[in-house]
């Protein structure tokens, strides 16, 4: 979530639970991975971890939308990954964006597969592990090379990456 739209975000899933109470998809994975992503933009990684443990029950499931196509694959798992890194606990964060990498066949095209890498890289940097951080780095910079270089998040990649060296 961009900027701070916690309420619209808050509204919506009030609304997903009224309009689909008996829609597992929507009650154990859609809904919880909603409410742990306004955990998250509130700066509550333990809040979002709690929300996040009923959707690890079906995180690898193939689960498809009414088109047929797997969107949303492993967002929870990104979130608590997310959470593990607010946390400052780079191993139980890398843990779970590997989880992306392993996966490739439900993460799809969907874009934080090679968002996973970065976060992977940061997991690893903040265990310590410099050698894995910088490898994932440059993992995440190959797969964005034809990008345009002036992308906030490809510079703030580099700077990263940069102070391993």
């Amino acid at each position: 979530m961009r900027g701070d739209h916690t309420s619209e975000a808050e509204t919506l899933a009030s609304e997903l639970d009224t309009t689909f109470p008996l829609m597992t998809v929507v009650q154990k994975y859609r809904l919880p991975a909603v409410r742990a992503a306004i955990a998250l933009q509130r700066k509550d990684p333990g809040r979002a971890i709690e929300l996040l443990q009923l959707p690890s029950t079906m995180e690898l499931a193939t689960a498809q939308d009414d088109s047929g196509i797997l969107s949303g694959a492993l967002l929870p798992v990104y979130l608590r990954g997310q959470a593990f890194l607010m946390l400052h606990d780079g191993n139980r964060a890398a843990a779970e964006f590997q989880k992306f990498i392993d996966h490739r066949g439900l993460v799809g095209n969907f874009p934080l597969g090679a968002m996973a890498h970065l976060q992977l890289a940061r997991s690893y940097g903040e265990a310590g592990n410099k050698a894995k951080a910088k490898a994932y780095y440059q993992e995440f910079l190959n797969l964005w090379k034809d990008a345009d270089s002036d992308i906030p998040i490809l510079k703030q990649a580099k700077a990263e990456c940069a102070t391993l060296q």
